[in-house]
């Protein structure tokens, strides 16, 4: 006892109350290495309870307690003025008006500098300390005094929301992005309908030219083949040009990748896993998530509207990313009609060239086979960007995960 009393900095033999001495040199050895606070050590690395060290302390102080609770209205008359980094050096902040007393949460009640900086505040006002541990001190300071960029604040949570809604923006544009591609493929299959009425009539009208009724019947299904497809293609021409085409692959992932830029904060460091080389730019992004941890055990229990909203957010992130996929797979799928029906109606011309004389009629075979051909190339443009994508999204690491 007499050598921990000596190696221990003062104030600090409550805690011989919440861990046995062993383990609280090994915490005052990590603490003192790494320059981390010891409340800090204790709770995040050797399993102390908050309300254990919160009660031990203030018995030690003979102060009542104050818990971290994020849902405090804390009246900003209290904090105006106040500087966060002087408060987050002293560690306390004035947080409750009860009947014109000042109820004011101090880490260390016998700290005279303290006791001269709040007198100085107060000017005259009455006032009551509480004890508070120094994160939930620091928290009430994040949350109310808005700390610098990188440190997790009480108000992210309307950070968070406008996160998420800027993904949500994003995704619903990739959804308009794919009802464009689908309306394209509705379009494609009128216009293969239309095509197909008249191929069917260039093979009638071959087959039984001789006939006194072929011609008239020809004629209908030629006209009414290419009213059909024409009525298709100025469908699809309209919507490829309209202000909802979409926009290239490239933009795509751009975009995507700078609606996730609130996950610079929520980096975890030695995770386990080397970074793939080689990889796409929406591959890479996929991994990316997996970088973060998002469940964690709220201490105190009050603060886990703030973590859940992280969670959301990066699950949000995760079906951005889905999303983006789903649309460049949409946009594959596009190509791919397009260049099996180019496909099969370029073999229908070919055929017909192939196997009947030259006549009149070679006229529409040609057409067949440079429609094909058409959509072919414009099949190949849609589809070739999208190759590259593979799938690579997968399931968010959790703490437990990353260990």
């Amino acid at each position: 006892m007499t050598t921990l009393n000596k190696m221990m900095p003062p104030k600090t033999s409550y805690m011989e109350k919440v861990l046995p001495q062993g383990e609280l040199l090994k915490a005052f050895y990590a603490s003192h290495a790494r320059g981390v606070d010891l409340e800090r050590v204790l709770l995040n690395e050797f399993g102390v309870r908050r309300e254990d060290l919160l009660n031990a302390k203030a018995a030690y102080y003979r102060c009542p307690p104050i818990e971290y609770d994020e849902r405090l209205p804390v009246t900003p008359q209290l904090i105006e003025g106040l500087n966060s980094d002087i408060l987050s050096m002293s560690l306390w902040i004035p947080l409750i008006l009860d009947n014109g007393n000042i109820i004011i949460a101090a880490s260390d009640p016998s700290n005279l500098s303290l006791l001269d900086e709040v007198e100085s505040f107060m000017n005259g006002r009455e006032f009551e300390i509480r004890l508070a541990l120094q994160d939930d001190i620091r928290w009430y300071i994040q949350d109310f005094l808005h700390a610098p960029p990188g440190l997790l604040i009480g108000t992210e949570r309307t950070n968070l929301a406008c996160w998420r809604n800027t993904m949500a923006q994003w995704r619903t544009r990739l959804a308009c992005y794919r009802t464009d591609l689908a309306k394209a493929r509705t379009w494609l299959a009128i216009l293969r309908w239309g095509l197909g009425l008249v191929s069917l009539s260039n093979a009638f009208a071959r087959i039984y030219g001789s006939a006194r009724f072929a011609s008239y019947f020809y004629w209908m299904m030629v006209v009414s083949g290419t009213v059909v497809a024409g009525f298709g293609f100025v469908n699809y021409l309209t919507i490829r040009k309209s202000r909802m085409s979409p926009p290239k692959h490239h933009t795509i992932v751009e975009v995507t990748a700078a609606t996730m830029q609130f996950l610079e904060r929520y980096h975890l460091d030695n995770i386990g896993t080397k970074p793939r080389l080689k990889n796409t730019m929406l591959s890479r992004l996929g991994d990316f998530v997996m970088n973060y941890c998002t469940i964690l055990k709220p201490v105190p229990a009050s603060r886990e509207r703030t973590h859940l909203a992280r969670e959301r957010n990066v699950l949000a992130a995760q079906r951005s990313i889905a999303a983006c996929y789903r649309t460049i797979y949409a946009r594959a799928r596009t190509g791919l009609a397009f260049i099996r029906t180019g496909v099969i109606f370029m073999s229908i011309g070919i055929g017909f060239i192939k196997y009947f004389t030259v006549s009149f009629l070679t006229l529409v075979d040609i057409l067949l086979l440079i429609s094909g051909l058409l959509m072919i190339i414009d099949g190949t443009l849609w589809y070739l960007p999208s190759r590259k994508e593979p799938e690579n999204l997968k399931r968010v690491r959790t703490m437990e995960g990353s260990k």
